[in-house]
Parts: structure tokens; sequence; C-alpha cells
């Protein structure tokens, strides 16, 4: 059975949980100040992540001012997450893994093809396409994104999809800045290090502004 780590941080009644099955997909419009928490409930497995302002989404992720901004090639607790605009989307409250990839993009069927020689009928890109669809938003609009809980190592030049170090458990807590509209792909990716080979159930919250108790159960 699946189960989540218990931490000690006051997070305060959850406006949702939903438990994301391997391969599923997710997206909400989240307000100033309010949080998301993703949970790795088993361990290895890679979320990725699109973000887009909810009043403007042609002002969306933009990972290259993100790792500019912050000066790191891993998000983690105290990064900022940035926009086409340099405007702030996410800052990280809280990171009990340490490593989150901006390198390696989402994969897609087509990449999967020419990486495995693979012909599959799932991908985050195409959860990515989906998703963006309630927001009556285009494939287009799909950018470089981040990779929660995958970790890719880079030496020298070369660039590789290393076994993930996160473990049941652990989660990443974003504040947003702004309105935003986050979006998730629990990869389904099973030919690669990015979900430990074998793709897992994620966790997702929405959580009230820090001192805000939310709604009761």
């Amino acid at each position: 059975m699946t189960t989540v780590i218990e931490d000690t941080l006051d997070h305060g009644q959850p406006l949702s949980r939903e438990i994301i099955a391997p391969g599923g997909r997710w997206s909400h419009r989240l307000e100033t100040g309010q949080r998301l928490r993703i949970v790795d409930l088993e361990g290895q497995q890679a979320v990725d992540f699109l973000c887009y302002s909810a009043e403007l989404p042609l002002d969306r992720l933009n990972v290259p001012n993100t790792v500019k901004l912050n000066r790191s090639l891993y998000v983690t607790k105290g990064c900022t997450i940035f926009s086409d605009k340099a405007r702030k989307m996410f800052s990280v409250l809280e990171d009990t893994c340490g490593f989150h990839d901006t390198l390696a993009g989402c994969c897609s069927i087509e990449m999967d093809l020419h990486r495995y020689g693979v012909e599959k009928k799932t991908s985050c890109r195409t959860n990515f396409v989906n998703e963006l669809a309630k927001w009556s938003l285009s494939p287009s609009e799909i950018v470089s994104n981040i990779n929660f809980f995958m970790r890719v190592t880079f030496d020298a030049g070369e660039v590789e999809i290393a076994p993930a170090v996160s473990k049941a458990g652990d989660y990443v807590v974003l504040q947003a800045e702004m309105p935003v509209i986050a979006m998730l792909s629990n990869c389904p990716q099973d030919s690669n290090h990015s979900s430990g080979f074998r793709p897992t159930p994620i966790c997702v919250e929405v959580l009230p502004p820090l001192g805000e108790s939310g709604l009761t159960a």
C-alpha cells in the first residue's frame, strides 16, 4: 500500500487533494499566496511541470530566466520560478528532495520512438496538449518545463538522466506569487530512469496562503 511520510510542518487544511495515477495529468488555477504541494508517494517519480499567468497566459514559465536568475541548474528551496517577462510566478518554500531538473524537458511519443525504438500512446507532451485544451490554450504553448523529483547529471558537457534520489513521501511546496495556472504530467516514461522504469502515483494538494486555515473536512 502507498503511504506518505508525515512531516511536521503546518500546511493548513488543503483546499483540494488528488491522487494522480501513473501517467495521469492535472491542472489548477492558484491565486496569489496559495500553495501547491506535490508528493512523490513511492519515490523516484518524475513530475513534469508547466505554469502560465492566469491573467495573461502568453506570459508563461521561462526556464532559462529561472536558471539565470537563480544561478542554478537545479530548482530547490529558496528558488523562484520566473516567467517570460521575468515576473515571479512561484517561490519554492519547501523541498525534501533537492534535485529538480531544468534540462531534459518532457518526453514525447516521437522522442521515445527516436530514442528507444518504441511506439507509445502516452507521453508528458500528450498530457500537456490535453490539459492545455481545458484552458483554451494550444500545443504551441508548451515550453521547456521543470521536472520535479528528476535528477539529470551533467559533466564535461554530457547530460544524462540519472537514477532519482527522491524517497517515498518526499515533497515540494510552491507558493504562487501571482494568479497562475499550474499544470502537471505524472510522467509515464518507463524506458529510462526518470520514473525508475516503473511509473507510480503522486499526491497533489492546493493549500491556502500561509496563516489561513483553509476549508474544513
